[in-house]
């Protein structure tokens, strides 16, 4: 790989460190709360383990190679630099390196699934490692793919059989997208759910289903599908082999997290949150999604806690086939100021909902008023940290029972000095630093909320049981005649868009989010102007700052695109390209990309203010409802083909545009976390900060010890 291909590869430097600031909204805990912070807290955290390991093989042993020169040089970087003898220079970009490392929970971006490689030369890293036996066996352990770039596939995550990284299919290279897709049917068909696995193919042509749980055996009372563990298929493409499940993948890492989640339910305010980890504890001890599903459902339940929570393998988007989750975990306060205003978004969901574009055959039977709260993060394990979250991701319970949305105040809020916004236009400078937050916020509970909340899946819920009628079925808004998809029993958003799920549900989310930010109501709710349309006022600067900045998002989320694979690395990122073309298509020039040199160096984007309510919203709502009626009606060729579509790059787009984005990167924040300690003699939680460092984060981890 040249010089200059490699750069983009180099890890930031600096990395922009920042601190999540939790003190005061810790200290106004109670005893008992501070105690149930701090058990989940642990729980999150003895699961970052698993995180290394699902991003790639040598991840843990580098997370174990930094933590042994802390050690080898008491914490003392400058006496271990000397004993290394490298120079200043090296050591920065180390402990920049560490840093980035940490933040992302191992060696590839969360933001884009490419690796990160040090700054400095390897021989910086082999002097390092000297200083202590310790610390050499651990980096000997990485076998040199800390710098190695050699083959350039593997430095994004993928499929095995286009050359990527992964580690959800371990020690597989030879397995297929098809194998994995008949496996997955296979697996739908027994209902077993695959959030908590990983999939081995053998030399044999066997295959093995590795189930995340403390205990190495099959339950005493049998797993989701039953105490049958080897089965033999006798159709289609694996006719002739065999699927066994295999419990107790990381089984030391689960029976730290099952005991800690056990202590956090014996300090529990309420029976609705024991009961929510005890469903956590056998979930996590028998490797049960079915148990998962049901703290979900309590979750749901949990209305209102002062502590907020949620723990699991949940999202699914750096699995290459979209179904198999990622361990993430997180303990929150809430901040009551702030959750007033999403209790407003609750409230006006009934009235906000029937403004989007399509009719009530393709809206929820019944609407919900989930939990919406505004949250101070204290401990977010995974290999990164989102904005805002709306979960469970299940369907059948999101469909039915309800969901919960949290936004992440201090996360939002968590700002470097002297942040630079490139692609913006001088003259807009100045109304997207004053509103983007506020934008950002309003955005984000409407993407959440009413985004991910709303609408219906037609389906046939069990074998010849349907959710609408199906002798008379909904007419198509899209072709004017009764549709002729539907998810059959047993299928899920997921498993019929497969890899393009986590892309595409995030657009329709965002697209919602845009066309409910013109609702000057929904602008009133956060405090912006008094419900009436008036684009010259507060509500009408907060509104053109949301719609710059989907704008600007949509041209940085080239970043995320890898033109030699031809893939997306992020799903927010491809879902706001999208959403840029489709503000780029919309009539009466509505939005252009603004440049008068050739090389694009002074690249602006230019949005019409003015035509935000006519042009603009026409534009996605047009999109908005094409996204939402295929997915409504599980028409998955014909939403993959329009998807794939605005998703497309091409060369003005792909080199010209996509050069000057990586000129103008600017490095994702990492999140330096507090922790929380226990004296088990008095019961009393003390809670302890770190320096915004490289340093710093290193200390919080050591500290952590897991």
């Amino acid at each position: 790989m040249d010089t200059q291909e490699l750069k983009q590869y180099l890890a930031d430097a600096p990395p922009t460190v920042v601190r999540l600031e939790i003190e005061k909204h810790f200290d106004a805990l109670n005893a008992q709360q501070k105690k149930y912070a701090h058990f989940i807290s642990r729980a999150c955290f003895e699961g970052s383990r698993i995180v290394a390991r699902q991003i790639s093989p040598e991840s843990e042993p580098i997370y174990d190679f930094i933590l042994a020169l802390h050690k080898s040089g008491s914490g003392d970087w400058k006496a271990l630099q000397a004993k290394a003898g490298i120079s200043d220079e090296d050591l920065d970009h180390f402990l920049q390196y560490a840093a980035q490392f940490l933040g992302n929970g191992g060696n590839y971006k969360s933001f884009g699934d490419a690796k990160f490689i040090p700054r400095c030369p390897e021989s910086a890293f082999s002097a390092l490692a000297g200083t202590s036996p310790e610390a050499q066996t651990f980096y000997d352990a990485t076998s040199g793919a800390i710098f190695s770039t050699d083959n350039p596939s593997l430095l994004h995550l993928g499929y095995p059989e286009q050359g990527h990284m992964t580690t959800y299919y371990p020690n597989s290279p030879d397995i297929t997208k098809v194998e994995i897709d008949a496996v997955s049917k296979w697996m739908e068909g027994k209902g077993l759910l695959p959030e908590n696995t990983r999939l081995v193919k053998n030399k044999d042509g066997s295959f093995e289903i590795w189930i995340a749980s403390a205990n190495r055996t099959i339950p005493t009372q049998g797993g989701d599908i039953g105490k049958e563990t080897t089965f033999k298929i006798d159709s289609g493409i694996l006719a002739g082999k065999t699927i066994t499940l295999v419990y107790g993948d990381y089984s030391k890492e689960m029976a730290a997290i099952t005991a800690s989640i056990k202590r956090a339910a014996e300090n529990a305010d309420t029976e609705v949150q024991k009961n929510m980890h005890n469903a956590y504890a056998r979930s996590f001890e028998n490797g049960s999604i079915q148990d998962f599903k049901e703290s979900q459902r309590f979750w749901i339940r949990d209305k209102g806690p002062m502590v907020e929570c949620n723990i699991g393998f949940i999202e699914t988007y750096r699995d290459p086939a979209g179904i198999r989750g990622e361990w993430e975990g997180f303990a929150a306060v809430v901040n009551l100021e702030r959750t007033k205003a999403f209790a407003g978004l609750v409230e006006a969901q009934p009235s906000l909902v029937p403004c989007l574009p399509w009719g009530k055959d393709f809206e929820k039977d019944k609407t919900f008023s989930p939990d919406f709260t505004s949250l101070e993060v204290m401990t977010f394990a995974g290999s990164g940290i989102p904005i805002g979250i709306n979960i469970p991701n299940y369907d059948d319970i999101r469909q039915r029972e309800g969901f919960k949305n949290v936004s992440l105040g201090n996360v939002m809020n968590a700002k470097a000095p002297n942040e630079k916004i490139p692609f913006i236009a001088e003259k807009d400078l100045d109304v997207l630093r004053r509103y983007r937050d506020d934008a950002l916020e309003i955005q984000v509970g409407l993407h959440e909320l009413t985004g991910h909340g709303c609408g219906k899946l037609l389906q046939e819920t069990e074998p010849n049981v349907y959710n609408f009628d199906k002798a008379n079925p909904p007419i198509s808004p899209l072709t004017g005649k009764p549709i002729t998809t539907w998810y059959k029993s047993g299928e899920t958003w997921g498993s019929v868009f497969g890899s393009w799920a986590g892309a595409y549900e995030e657009c329709r989310a965002e697209l919602v989010a845009m066309s409910l930010s013109c609702e000057f109501a929904a602008l009133k709710i956060f405090g912006f102007g008094d419900g009436s349309v008036d684009m010259d006022g507060e509500a009408g600067d907060v509104l053109y700052a949301s719609y710059l900045s989907m704008a600007r998002a949509g041209i940085t989320s080239l970043e995320m695109w890898d033109p030699k694979s031809r893939k997306w690395g992020q799903p927010h990122s491809q879902a706001r390209f999208s959403i840029l073309q489709c503000f780029i298509n919309a009539e009466d020039d509505f939005c252009k990309l603004d440049y008068q040199k050739d090389d694009l160096s002074d690249l602006t984007v230019k949005l019409d203010r003015s035509k935000i309510l006519t042009a603009g919203r026409k534009a996605v709502d047009d999109y908005l409802l094409k996204i939402h009626i295929h997915k409504s009606t599980a028409d998955a060729e014909g939403g993959i083909k329009l998807f794939g579509d605005m998703t497309n790059v091409d060369d003005f787009w792909g080199k010209k545009v996509r050069d000057v984005v990586l000129q103008n990167k600017q490095p994702r924040k990492v999140f330096v976390q507090a922790n929380t300690f226990i004296d088990e003699a008095t019961g009393e939680v003390t809670l302890k900060h770190y320096d915004a460092t490289p340093e710093g984060m290193i200390q919080s981890w050591v500290d952590r010890n897991v």
